[in-house]
């Protein structure tokens, strides 16, 4: 089929995610028809480097073939049974070795990261229910956060272009201070950044922690916000006030978990465990959507009685299908086998020395770095940056999608030095081609 039926059809029957469709109007669809690696390929053959990985979940490469052979293979057993009443292989191998890794007891599964929201935070407040505690049912969550677009989920969202046009349905509840490090005044190092956002969330949880079921947040990276980078220590802050304020911590490593910041899991780095962590993404490598929502076992344990009404009656159709989780035991085995962690932090050491042309850019700030994710922002970018950012660095072979003026890359962890220093020089080209581009655009969100 020729590319300009694929793109009439895919207008008239799809609505695309996170997309006003009128602009499409003027920037064409891409029909991509395959994957490979770090690459896609479009139908007339032009190839894009995917230095976004496909929204956070694509970890090695396009086509990776043991998580292929991984699903091929579940196939010829089983490709999915309720896991109410039931149980199979792949999901209690999954759930043994993220207890192990984790520290943490029983995983509930779910399809996406905002389902997973929506579960840990309807398990925080009916924990505190079954401890006749049922006052304590709002949450705290920080400025700029992102957890997902259901309405839990945006409850505790705060990047106005979700969550504004939803606002009478959202419950609320707190936000507290976030230690994202380019909010430092004079002087300021980012730990005294972060520490002065701990001090706002200690009088938050003073005044309110009555009522306060969970904090909720996302570790050393908030991600929808702008790639929002702070110091390990607000984590160790926030978990001793939550323990000293009887508030559960919830951990959102949906997008940054599973080795993008240089450790398995970001909480690694500030020493802490949470009471609830939720997983998505990158865990199924891309190929399948699964989630993972694990929990203290003192959690679990307080759903565990007689009465039906004290359990945790949340479920999903497809909640811990037998492909994503055989999907998600391949990745486990790669990064079990390849030492993935260690290799991940010698390639960062060495694209942050290929970017530095990017970092000399003189309308480049606050250039920025954590482990595989690698961000920064453009001043005086003007109107409909993002865009002509975006259509520039597809012009150059590369997926980008800026987050307004912040421009990041994240890519799979198989991308190779030679890969880097491409990705490195061509954003610098579409970054300078974007930056002379005079014609105004509407602002259009991209993520």
């Amino acid at each position: 089929m020729d590319n300009p039926t694929l793109l009439a059809r895919s207008l008239a029957a799809v609505w695309h995610p996170c997309t006003q469709m009128k602009r499409h109007e003027k920037l064409p669809l891409i029909p991509i028809v395959r994957g490979e690696g770090v690459w896609l390929y479009d139908a007339d053959g032009r190839r894009y480097m995917d230095a976004v990985s496909s929204w956070w979940v694509n970890l090695f490469g396009h086509g990776a073939p043991s998580i292929k052979q991984a699903i091929k293979d579940q196939l010829d057993t089983l490709e999915h049974v309720m896991l109410a009443g039931f149980t199979h292989e792949p999901v209690v191998r999954l759930s043994e070795r993220l207890a192990a890794l984790t520290g943490l007891g029983h995983a509930f599964y779910g399809s996406d990261g905002a389902s997973a929201t929506e579960i840990a935070l309807k398990m925080a407040a009916h924990y505190w229910k079954n401890h006749d505690r049922a006052e304590k049912h709002r949450y705290v969550y920080l400025e700029g956060s992102y957890h997902g677009e259901t309405l839990g989920a945006l409850a505790v969202t705060d990047v106005p272009v979700f969550r504004t046009a939803y606002a009478e349905l959202i419950q609320p509840h707190f936000c507290a201070p976030s230690p994202d490090w380019r909010r430092a005044a004079d002087g300021e190092t980012a730990e005294d950044v972060a520490l002065r956002a701990a001090r706002g969330l200690e009088k938050l949880l003073a005044e309110h922690h009555g009522e306060i079921a969970a904090l909720i947040v996302e570790p050393l990276v908030q991600g929808a916000t702008g790639m929002a980078m702070y110091h390990p220590i607000y984590l160790q802050e926030a978990r001793r006030l939550c323990d000293a304020h009887e508030v559960l911590l919830i951990a959102d490593e949906i997008a940054v978990g599973f080795g993008r910041t240089g450790t398995l899991f970001a909480c690694e780095q500030a020493g802490i465990r949470p009471d609830i962590l939720c997983l998505s993404k990158g865990i199924t490598g891309g190929f399948l959507p699964l989630a993972a929502v694990l929990v203290r076992d003192e959690i679990y344990a307080a759903f565990y009685d007689e009465d039906v009404t004290r359990g945790f009656l949340h479920s999903h159709s497809y909640t811990g299908n037998p492909l994503a989780c055989a999907a998600a035991n391949a990745v486990l085995d790669l990064f079990e086998r390849g030492d993935v962690i260690t290799a991940n932090r010698a390639k960062a050491t060495r694209w942050n020395v290929l970017f530095a042309p990017l970092k000399a850019h003189p309308r480049v700030r606050h250039f920025r770095q954590c482990g595989m994710i690698m961000a920064f922002d453009v001043a005086d970018a003007g109107s409909g940056f993002a865009l002509r950012f975006f259509e520039a660095a597809l012009a150059h072979e590369l997926l980008l999608r800026p987050i307004g003026n912040t421009i990041y890359v994240m890519p799979p962890y198989t991308l190779t030095d030679t890969e880097a220093a491409l990705l490195a020089e061509r954003t610098l080209a579409a970054l300078n081609a974007a930056l002379e581009t005079d014609a105004e655009i509407p602002d259009v969100p991209l993520a």
